[in-house]
């Protein structure tokens, strides 16, 4: 198996979290609630720690989000993001309240003597900035809209180059997928500096999940990313969930075991996917260091058995079902035969066998 090998780039610090080369790639969401709303926003970003998001993003539109991230970040874990359009006063407000990193866009605050002082302050606060590029706010429209993000970055770069700023970590994003792409792959070439990958306004949900997936799974494969969100028109635990199963299935993080399910034919004669929901569950009573130890498993459930040994025989651990029976099955070879009922009860059973005497 080919292991990805990631991009060399500068080491940004932003809260508790480092990104860049020798860090893995970072999850992140954005907060789906006004910061005002304070309640409601801690709940929010605590569901997504508890989801394995790394980084959160919030919303400032006003003085009053920008005083409540004081509020907000004395009962969350995660670095917060303040992100900053428009007002470069906001951006201002946001550091003294304690953000850990700040976003501008540079399709709307763009006046050099405004980019500088929020510069001067996320200098003095030693924080972190993302220059968030994104293809519906661009001021200079461009026939080719990846040229126009790296080109609107480019300029930005100008003016942190001449205050000697280097925390950075750039985001190019755009609704088309290839132009996504394409804009991240000629950034990577002119900057050492973290990347920050998305795909914006994706669409429905399974469109978001798929477009996403496509545009970033690409550019993770070619080593390019540093951090990650999946936007999607759903709650953030959605985005992070969607997020850690790309990084597990590119082999960039490991989450959990790795799930070989076929996705079933006339053949199959048991609801397979009750079955995997059954043995899901079964998983999460594991303790956290049975979970820790079953991150690098494989595990199979199939339904039938002609091919079914055959197909995941790269598993650790698999089940086929038949008809009447089911056929347990370690590597590709059939180790026992169980009653239908007892599947994947047993399944579990030898899994926990498995990680006690490993």
């Amino acid at each position: 198996m080919s292991i990805i090998k990631r991009r060399i780039t500068r080491i940004v610090r932003i809260g508790n979290v480092r990104i860049g080369s020798g860090y893995p790639v970072a999850i992140q969401t954005m907060v789906k609630v006004k910061a005002k709303d304070t309640a409601r926003a801690i709940s929010e970003i605590n569901k997504c720690a508890a989801a394995g998001c790394e980084i959160v993003r919030i919303a400032v539109e006003d003085l009053k989000d920008a005083q409540s991230i004081k509020t907000i970040k004395r009962h969350i874990r995660l670095p917060l993001v303040a992100d900053i359009h428009f007002d470069y006063r906001l951006a201002l407000a946001a550091i003294e309240a304690g953000s850990d990193k700040i976003r501008l866009n540079p399709g709307n605050i763009y006046k050099p003597e405004e980019v500088r002082a929020v510069i001067a302050a996320a200098k003095s606060h030693r924080i972190p900035m993302r220059i968030g590029a994104n293809s519906g706010s661009l001021r200079t429209r461009s026939k080719n809209t990846a040229q126009g993000l790296v080109q609107s970055v480019l300029d930005y770069l100008k003016i942190f180059k001449k205050e000697n700023f280097h925390d950075i970590v750039i985001s190019l994003k755009a609704s088309h997928m290839l132009d996504t792409i394409e804009a991240y792959e000629k950034m990577a070439r002119v900057c050492d500096y973290p990347l920050h990958l998305g795909l914006t306004a994706t669409g429905l949900p399974l469109d978001g999940v798929v477009k996403s997936s496509a545009a970033l799974g690409v550019l993770l494969f070619k080593g390019i990313g540093d951090t990650i969100r999946i936007s999607l028109l759903q709650r953030p635990e959605v985005e992070v969930a969607a997020a850690r199963l790309l990084l597990n299935s590119l082999g960039l993080r490991k989450f959990g075991p790795e799930w070989i399910c076929c996705p079933t034919c006339g053949r199959c004669e048991v609801d397979l996917l009750k079955k995997a929901n059954n043995l899901q569950h079964l998983l999460e009573t594991l303790s956290a260091q049975e979970r820790d130890r079953i991150k690098n498993y494989k595990i199979a459930l199939m339904g039938c058995v002609v091919n079914g040994p055959g197909e995941a025989r790269e598993a650790t651990w698999g089940i086929a079902f038949s008809k009447n029976k089911a056929a347990l099955f370690k590597k590709g070879k059939i180790v026992d035969t169980l009653k239908l009922v007892d599947g994947e009860k047993y399944l579990f059973k030898m899994l926990k066998k498995d990680l006690r005497s490993s």
